[in-house]
């Protein structure tokens, strides 16, 4: 946001001199993340992230997987008596050793303390080429006078030659210099060896730029930088950064650059070496990391992919998580560039068609071939200092100490009692599968060392049954991952402490000891003794399903006989129903519903021993299901019921031109296509094409549609709409488009605005083309819906940003390479004056402006529409405003306060009226907008509008209108 905008009392910004600021803050557990066993998986472990180092970390892990300079780290002479937090060496050391021996991730607190970071610099992101700089600086400085005195020049440094060579002359300039790095220009270039080859250019200093050579004076002469000697190990800072005169500010350069597996750097007979350079070291060099940054220039993230060893299997270092990738995730997918992706929305500017991928490599690690035996060498114990293995076991041992202490300090235990109400309550409203959500039953916070006897006076107060009628039982988590109630606990186990019972019952859930309450009160408000149970008994849970209702719900609990057969007690069951004593019913058991629900018939006539049920089994029953009824249940018995709700998803639709409002809810299947989903909205909609239905993705983390929407059936089913990442959303975003999706992702959708030749109108059009069409083509099409001057007028189409102009297209340019949700597409008609320019006649940009004086220096804000003016051969500034004010038909009192400048790289230079105008103007080409133009200082007197409906609506615009 411009600071004027900021600072304009009338957008409401500033109150009372205070803006505030809100930030959201979502914290999802993402389990799969922190389950991953690193050391498991890869034998390597990653470093925690202490807020925003990890920038940091990646660069820790390159080094430490570098081993030469690992032994060299720990060969560095510390003592026992240092402190890590103020020894750089040391806390190196110990961090090295405990990525090299531990199991988990390791914390990099000591390292940064011995920096002399605080807190606030751990959450501060540092530019890494820095930090690798200063960090090799100090460890150089640290080696002196040791035995590994001069390692960081050995692996790191290289030197080039910088010459002056004049041309008419013999005389030759050089000077030699060492480099740890290599910056390479990423902008303009396709890839490392385009990068080198500009690195060598050679600059020719002639005209006003002539090199004064000694004893010659001014000399025509070329100049350029040539290598002497590259290091064993190569590091490529990637100037993915860079500042951006004509918007005052950083920008991130995120276009495609691509970098070898191998690299030869004696390319084309050693172009990129000097004369004096040694020829018979081969430099040829294999990649060893790729530190990669995802985000903007204000932020991001970092991470590293490494070869430890230089063999085929690539490593991701993402802070804690160490994972296997291949070598297209390291080398491809980091080039950066863009993916090409259907437009989102037509009719409506917002929706790129490239997508541009955000992360992507700016800092390249080579190893060369001829010292890789060298370098990746063999480092173990003995390499490490017998003071440091001492000390950092010595810690480990503590560590360890310090939760057994922890594990001490949990007096307490929590117990979850379920009872029958809680079952009522639950089963068909929150719960359908198992029994009960224990994270809504009552809980009690008990001290360890009391008597489960103790507690039970407890539950007495809390629920009004007497102690003597309390019967628990424990719940056990079955192999199939559903939860029971086991058995009874004994009159032993009940007079144990809570403690000792939780150890020795609930093994698998040490945090909680989960109980159901058999006891209960009656309908005449009495407590209910629990009745007689025999080694041949088993308790049965029962729920009943209305097939017509669609409705299951508990009814309650029995004992029977495990020698006993269902025939035996179905009249209890129509009786607990509200059955006729002799209804029909079947029953089945239901035994699991992860990862797929199982539920099976029951054998009326088998024993329940023989049908393999067991003490906190649940049967399903219900009236056998209609035959030939006209009325047909969705779901007709309880297998189909529990199927359903194992894959019934509610989703909130939401209108992608309205992205915060849930519009409709529908009730769908995770199982449903693509084309079910598509006809369900269609059909709630109203609609008779469903491909006419276009669907985006919700994206968890910003809590925005993704930006590409839904290929036509380009998911399988609707489980794979509703995922991002490893997150589940229940929101979809859907538009309704004026041609069948299949069809339009066939084309390419650009808007264009048409700017009326002498009518005070500007006209959006919505063109769409195959996507090999040209600019030609848009032309075309346009002619064809557009009102012009006269019938040979011809058109051109601009791209137009921050109100300069950027681009005339050629009429041959593939239209599929335009992205228009950043740019202004404008068409207009090519004026007659600059189809017949004369010989000396310049045809320059034309912008408005004013002066931003909010700040503490003058910046120059332009605004309104920029347009294209000849300017003929002596002309003055006088006779260039008269056609100026003609053109833009401003009156006389407004067009007298304009003030006229020159402007350069927004730096205006004021014009006099008897100024020529052309002698300013060097070049007869059109210039680019980062170049020069004539300025027209005035204010903007335009009303303040929304940014998001007017967001191209200045003074001197013509009004919008939208026809399509």
């Amino acid at each position: 946001m411009p600071l004027g905008e900021l600072y304009d009392p009338g957008r409401g910004y500033l109150v009372n001199d205070t803006c505030v600021v809100e930030a959201d803050v979502a914290v999802r557990k993402v389990i799969d993340y922190w389950s991953h066993d690193s050391k498991k998986e890869t034998g390597y472990v990653g470093l925690k992230n202490q807020g925003a180092t990890c920038y940091m970390n990646s660069l820790l892990q390159t080094l430490y997987h570098i081993p030469y300079f690992r032994k060299a780290v720990y060969h560095m002479p510390t003592t026992e008596n240092d402190i890590p937090s103020g020894s750089i060496p040391l806390a190196l050391q110990s961090l090295f050793y405990k990525l090299q021996y531990s199991d988990t991730s390791v914390a990099t607190k000591e390292l940064t303390k011995s920096f002399g970071w605080d807190t606030y610099d751990s959450f501060m992101q540092h530019d890494v080429q820095e930090l690798n700089r200063v960090l090799c600086e100090k460890l150089e400085d640290k080696m002196k006078g040791t035995v590994v005195e001069g390692t960081i020049q050995q692996l790191f440094e290289g030197h080039h030659m910088n010459y002056i060579e004049c041309i008419n002359v013999d005389y030759k300039s050089t000077r030699k210099e060492s480099f740890y790095d290599l910056q390479l220009d990423v902008k303009g270039c396709r890839d490392v060896y385009a990068s080198f080859d500009k690195y060598v250019e050679v600059e020719r200093l002639e005209g006003d730029n002539k090199y004064h050579a000694e004893q010659h004076g001014l000399q025509d002469a070329r100049k350029g930088v040539l290598f002497i000697d590259f290091p064993p190990v190569l590091q490529l800072q990637l100037k993915r950064f860079e500042y951006d005169f004509m918007r005052d500010t950083m920008v991130k350069i995120n276009d495609r650059y691509e970098f070898p597996l191998q690299l030869d750097l004696d390319r084309e007979n050693g172009k990129y070496l000097s004369p004096e350079a040694d020829r018979s070291v081969r430099n040829l060099y294999t990649l060893h990391s790729v530190l990669v940054h995802s985000g903007g220039v204000h932020g991001g993230h970092y991470y590293a992919y490494i070869r430890p060893t230089l063999s085929d299997q690539w490593f991701k270092f993402d802070d804690e998580r160490v994972t296997k990738e291949d070598i297209k995730r390291a080398l491809e997918e980091q080039y950066g560039g863009e993916e090409e992706l259907p437009q989102t929305n037509p009719g409506f500017n917002n929706s790129p068609f490239k997508f541009t991928k955000y992360s992507n490599a700016y800092m390249l690690v080579y190893i060369r071939e001829s010292d890789k035996e060298k370098i990746i060498c063999n480092v173990d114990e003995k390499d490490i200092a017998e003071h440091l293995r001492i000390r950092l076991k010595k810690e480990q041992e503590e560590k360890e100490q310090k939760r057994k202490e922890k594990a001490e300090a949990h007096l307490y235990t929590i117990i979850k009692v379920a009872r029958s109400e809680d079952l009522l309550e639950q089963i068909g409203k929150d719960v359908y599968f198992d029994l009960v959500d224990h994270d809504k039953v009552r809980s009690f916070r008990i001290q360890k060392q009391i008597t489960f006897n103790l507690f039970k006076e407890e539950v007495a107060k809390e629920f009004g049954i007497p102690v003597q009628l309390q019967r628990f039982w424990l719940w056990a988590k079955r192999q199939n991952h559903t939860y029971r109630p086991n058995r009874p606990l004994t009159p032993q186990e009940e007079a144990q402490s809570v403690g000792q019972l939780r150890e020795v019952s609930n093994k698998a859930n040490n945090a909680e000891l989960k109980l159901f309450l058999e006891a209960e009160i009656g309908q005449d408000l009495r407590p209910v003794p629990p009745p007689e149970k025999t080694k041949d008994d088993i308790l049965l849970f029962f729920k009943l399903y209305d097939p017509s209702k669609e409705e299951l719900r508990y009814v309650g609990r029995l004992f029977v006989k495990g020698s006993g057969k269902p025939l035996e007690i179905l009249t209890k069951l129509n009786e607990i129903a509200g059955f006729a004593p002799d209804q029909e019913i079947e029953l089945y058991e239901e035994i699991k519903f992860e990862p797929n629900v199982m539920c099976e018939h029951i054998d009326k006539r088998l024993t329940f021993r023989s049908s393999q049920l067991e003490d906190g089994d649940i049967v399903c029953y219900q009236k056998p299901p209609p035959m030939g009824s006209d009325e047909q249940c969705r779901y007709p018995d309880v297998p189909s019921f529990l199927e359903y709700m194992h894959n019934r998803q509610v989703v909130r639709f939401r209108s992608l031109e309205k992205s915060k409002e849930d519009e409709f809810c529908l009730e769908l299947s995770k199982l449903h296509t693509y084309d079910d989903v598509a006809e369900r909205v269609a059909h709630h909609l109203g609609l008779d094409d469903p491909s006419k239905i276009r669907l985006t993705s919700h994206n968890c983390y910003s809590q925005q549609p993704k930006p590409q929407p839904i290929k036509f059936r380009g998911v399988d089913h609707l489980s794979d709409m509703l995922v991002h990442y490893n997150q589940t959303s229940d929101i979809l975003y859907y538009e309704v488009l004026d041609i069948p999706l299949p069809e339009l992702q066939g084309l390419k959708t650009l808007k264009v605005a048409f700017h009326h030749a002498t009518k005070d109108e500007v006209v959006i059009h919505t063109i769409r083309l195959p996507k090999q069409s040209t600019v030609g083509d848009v032309i075309n099409d346009l002619k064809a819906k557009v009102e012009l001057s006269h019938p040979s007028a011809e058109l051109r189409l601009l791209e137009v940003f921050y109100h300069k102009i950027y681009k005339i297209f050629p009429h041959n340019e593939k239209i599929e390479n335009i992205n228009d949700q950043y740019w202004t597409l404008r068409a207009e008609e090519v004026p007659e004056e600059e189809k017949n320019l004369a010989p000396h006649d310049r045809l320059i940009h034309v912008y408005h402006f004013m002066k931003d004086t909010t700040q503490n220096q003058v910046q120059v804000q332009n605004f309104g529409e920029p347009f294209f003016l000849v300017i003929h051969e002596g002309e003055t500034l006088t006779e260039v405003k008269m056609r100026i004010q003609k053109k833009l038909q401003v009156p006389d009192e407004e067009f007298s306060k304009w003030k006229f400048a020159f402007l350069s790289l927004g730096r205006p230079e004021y014009l006099q009226d008897s100024d020529i105008v052309s002698s300013r103007f060097q070049r007869r080409d059109v210039y680019g907008a980062w170049e020069q133009y004539l300025g027209l200082e005035h204010s903007d007197n335009a009303p303040k509008r929304s940014y998001a409906a007017n967001q191209n609506r200045h003074t001197f615009e013509k009004p919008v209108k939208i026809y399509n």
